[in-house]
């Protein structure tokens, strides 16, 4: 299953130009918070949960908190969970340049331990 389907079954949502938008703006925050240009296994999760928050978010940009009907909600600029995620993969900088080495990082865990990839 795609990420774009995955998404759709989550949200109830058809238009898949909107998906794949959301997908694509979430790995890129996902990428720049982890200090690195190509997107690896584990990390995908964490894309798709920040996709699933923009999409919940919609037509609430900007905002910080909300009051409606005496019940008040404060949004967080990255979910926890998600930053989590996000601080376990962070590549550290050494002068000034991430330094990105892991060879089979992007593959899923299955196909690491099979020696496929390589």
């Amino acid at each position: 299953m795609t990420d774009v389907e995955m998404l759709k079954k989550i949200t109830g949502e058809g238009d898949e130009e909107l998906l794949s938008l959301l997908l694509s703006m979430a790995e890129e925050k996902v990428l720049s918070l982890a200090n690195r240009r190509k997107m690896i296994y584990p990390l995908k999760p964490a894309v798709r949960e920040w996709a699933t928050v923009a999409y919940n978010r919609m037509g609430m940009q900007g905002e910080t908190s909300r009051s409606e009907g005496g019940i008040s909600s404060a949004f967080a600029e990255i979910p926890k969970d998600i930053e989590t995620v996000i601080k376990r993969y962070r590549l550290g900088r050494i002068g000034g340049h991430a330094y990105e080495k892991e060879p089979n990082e992007e593959l899923p865990p299955e196909e690491e331990e099979n020696g496929e990839g390589s």
